[in-house]
């Protein structure tokens, strides 16, 4: 009975030896299998997330260019009303400096002239949309923007429009000096008789007369409807310049991201 007692002691020995040694190795087997597996997981999960963020990022890129080619086809339809009201404009203007310089003509078209003093100088400002690319400003979208060259022109197109507004300034500030003079020579009842009741201004019908017609008075007004065309003239070029960067942008930007 002892013997058999011993027997199944040195069995058990030899058994657990055995188990601890296959336990040895299957662990070095073991750690490195689940290590393998796990960096596997690990670096699937890390691609799979690039691709999902890097999809995300492609979407988010591409409706922002959509928002920003919308902006720009609205600011195209802006560009080209503004336009045409500056050659309108620098035309009335012409017409009103010609009278301011000769006393005689100025006479004989002095309802024209009325007319000229009340719209000519008017400007109306640029209105562009710049709601895309605030966005892309202030909220650092613009490292969405994967193409250096996409950039760029977008960058180059809205950095032409404070030029803008600056030369706006401008003509405000003229057109201030211009009222100033232009007070001491319109009658305000002549004004008031050009308004239509749709807010409308029209050339009086019925024959106007000036408050002076003081020389020295006149050829200052002369003097500031001189600098608001100048400002007008220097305005031009670069709203035309803006427009051709406008349909050239608008044109790349939807080869570039395949937009219908």
């Amino acid at each position: 009975m002892e013997e058999n007692q011993n027997l199944s002691d040195s069995e058990k020995d030899i058994s657990n030896k055995e188990v601890i040694s296959s336990l040895k190795k299957k662990n070095w087997k073991s750690y490195f299998k689940e290590f393998f597996m796990l960096f596997l997981a690990v670096f699937c999960g890390f691609l799979a997330e690039n691709y999902r963020e890097s999809l995300s990022a492609q979407k988010i890129e591409k409706e922002y260019i959509l928002s920003l080619v919308e902006d720009l086809e609205n600011d195209q339809i802006n560009l080209n009303n503004y336009i045409t009201d500056l050659h309108i404009g620098i035309n009335h203007m012409d017409t009103l400096i010609t009278l301011l310089s000769d006393k005689e003509q100025l006479k004989l078209n002095v309802n024209h002239f009325y007319y000229l003093g009340r719209i000519a100088p008017r400007l109306i400002t640029f209105s562009n949309n710049s709601r895309t690319f605030d966005q892309l400003k202030n909220s650092g979208g613009f490292r969405l923007i994967k193409s250096k060259e996409a950039s760029d022109q977008i960058m180059t197109y809205y950095n032409l429009i404070p030029f803008i507004r600056q030369l706006e300034d401008v003509h405000t500030q003229e057109f201030e000096s211009f009222k100033e003079i232009g007070a001491k020579i319109f009658e305000p009842s002549a004004f008031r008789m050009m308004e239509s009741e749709d807010g409308q201004i029209n050339q009086a019908s019925t024959l106007q007369s000036l408050r002076t017609d003081n020389g020295e008075l006149l050829k200052e007004l002369g003097i500031y409807a001189v600098y608001m065309n100048g400002t007008r003239r220097g305005i031009l070029p670069v709203e035309e310049q803006l427009r051709t960067n406008g349909a050239a942008l608008i044109k790349y930007l939807k080869q570039k991201y395949e937009i219908e």
